[in-house]
């Protein structure tokens, strides 16, 4: 069972897992992050990436785990941590479609919405295809929703702006994409609305519109604001409400990888240039700006993805050596501790209550859970997949007759 890192060391996976150079980042091209703005193409494909045909949705056991009862939530109880985690984790089963890898999930009751670098987006209920849609460009790297919105991040560096019809809820309409066209023939006419582009001295752009792939999306705590971050090494936040560009922060050095709003106003930010940011946000009149407030963590690797728990108690950050740093609320200033438990890259994190999931290009998933204080421990470690985990979500499914256990 893995532990905190104050009972590993951090050296242990060293030699396997910290991408510092070109050379051994092109032998994971699909982790999906930025190293360095110039150590990878914008468009990452990897054909080699070992694939299954199912004609439908396929029940599986996994050869690792025994079969739980649909009633038993091992997060429900304190000392779940002390059983066999074969006892309460299962594969229940694979949804496949032959379009791609799958670089985006986001889960809204009981639907599921993957995307994926064929454009398309997918949209699953009850273990089988709904519905879908596709965006006319731009491979699809992030999904969140608010309400009836569905936003969607792209490696062309727009956000496409999506609604569920009332009368037909299979049938999704395009209602925008961020910024628009209006926005931005608005925002040209003006030459104070232009910024110097900082991998081309010699060009500028309308400051309104990334330049590069996005990243990461996430709204704010009311769902107000969105936020998107970019391999331009820019975080942009618009208002849910009209879909306005309110503000442009020049947030990193390099590509931002990640972005999540937090607790108390505040929006952190992970970059390929190894640091983790705090932002502040304060609303002024009709509009928002957010100022520099710390900098949490300065490292060599790369900062691949944050994730705030449901609670607003802690914030995570995975890493490209493998690591989970985390800080706890009120305490920002002081790291609480490491989680170690991956050989590879983490690609990204998702948390349900106590529970942090993480995935890496190690393939598998672990699965920790917070106790009292700031202990963290490894309940269990999922292993079904054949490729880099590059995206989890996480949905609390309940029985209806009290009983509720988490998919992932």
């Amino acid at each position: 069972m893995f532990t905190q890192s104050n009972s590993f060391s951090r050296q242990t996976f060293e030699s396997s897992s910290h991408y510092s150079s070109r050379s051994t980042l092109d032998d994971h091209q699909n982790f999906d992050f930025r190293i360095s703005n110039s150590s990878v193409a914008s468009s990452i494909e990897d054909p080699s990436s070992p694939l299954t045909h199912p004609t439908s949705w396929e029940q599986a056991k996994s050869p690792w785990s025994c079969h739980m009862a649909p009633s038993s939530n091992p997060f429900e109880s304190d000392d779940s941590y002390n059983c066999d985690p074969a006892s309460y984790n299962r594969l229940i089963g694979s949804l496949v479609r032959e379009e791609g890898h799958i670089y985006s999930l986001a889960a809204s009751g009981d639907l599921l919405y993957t995307g994926s670098d064929s454009k398309n987006i997918r949209v699953w209920r009850n273990q089988k295809e709904f519905s879908g849609f596709k965006a006319n460009s731009g491979l699809v790297k992030s999904i969140v929703i608010s309400l009836d919105k569905i936003f969607t991040g792209h490696q062309d560096g727009k956000i496409r702006v999506w609604k569920m019809s009332k009368k037909d809820p299979t049938v999704h309409k395009k209602v925008a994409t961020l910024p628009t066209l209006k926005a931005y023939i608005k925002s040209s006419i003006k030459p104070s609305n232009y910024v110097e582009v900082s991998r081309n001295r010699n060009r500028n752009a309308v400051w309104i519109r990334h330049l590069d792939a996005i990243s990461s999306l996430s709204l704010s705590e009311d769902h107000s604001f969105l936020y998107s971050a970019s391999w331009d090494r820019t975080v942009k936040v618009w208002r849910v409400s009209n879909f306005k560009c309110l503000e442009s922060i020049p947030a990193h050095d390099d590509a931002v990888n990640a972005v999540v709003a937090g607790f108390d106003g505040l929006v952190f930010t992970g970059s390929a240039d190894g640091t983790v940011k705090v932002w502040r946000r304060e609303l002024q009149g009709k509009g928002t700006k957010h100022f520099f407030s710390q900098t949490l963590l300065k490292q060599e690797c790369a900062v691949t993805a944050l994730a705030v728990d449901p609670t607003a108690t802690f914030l995570y950050c995975g890493s490209s050596d493998g690591v989970v740093s985390f800080w706890e609320r009120g305490k920002l200033g002081t790291r609480a501790g490491e989680l170690t438990g991956h050989r590879l890259a983490l690609l990204c994190l998702a948390t349900a209550g106590r529970v942090l999931f993480s995935g890496s290009a190690d393939m598998s998933i672990c699965v920790w859970k917070r106790m009292e204080g700031k202990a963290h421990i490894c309940m269990s470690v999922f292993s079904g997949h054949n490729g880099p985990v590059k995206c989890l979500a996480v949905e609390r499914d309940g029985d209806g007759k009290g009983s509720t256990m988490d998919i992932v």
